[in-house]
């Protein structure tokens, strides 16, 4: 399978046991949804593309979050891997996101970890929103740190 944004479909586990073809061969609509990226090469080009993902990458790091460490990279990832369920005031979850949806992502360790307790941020964007939460191992106990419209 081909990307266009240079996400590893081959090695895609989500997406080889949900039949996805990738990008290219769905029309940018590989997983039933329109892909923000393809979409964004498609009618913009990859240079600009390209632009657009390091204002992201800026705009994360201007966030200046006690702890996040600065990201240099963020990777395509379908919403299935990274839409965690938030715990609400009144004892609920709700997830934010779209398990079909295609973010811009990443991962980074928090530079506080005491030993006792390891904690990551996970950060996710589209075109609309980033998103920054901190969690534990295997998204346990996931915190809203940032949630903020673009």
């Amino acid at each position: 399978m081909k990307s266009m944004c240079g996400a590893d479909c081959n090695n895609c586990g989500f997406g080889n046991n949900n039949n996805c073809k990738g990008c290219i061969s769905s029309s940018g609509c590989p997983f039933g949804k329109q892909c923000f990226i393809y979409r964004y090469i498609t009618t913009g080009g990859e240079e600009n593309y390209k632009l657009f993902k390091n204002r992201l990458i800026d705009e994360f790091n201007s966030l200046n979050i006690a702890g996040m460490p600065a990201i240099d990279e963020l990777y395509a990832m379908n919403g299935s891997y990274v839409n965690l369920a938030y715990p609400l005031p009144n004892g609920s979850n709700m997830k934010l996101l779209d398990d079909k949806g295609i973010y811009l992502c990443n991962q980074v360790e928090c530079e506080l970890n005491d030993g006792q307790s390891n904690r990551c941020f996970g950060l996710v964007a589209d075109m609309n929103f980033l998103l920054v939460s901190e969690y534990g191992a295997n998204g346990a106990e996931p915190e809203i740190v940032i949630f903020k419209k673009r």
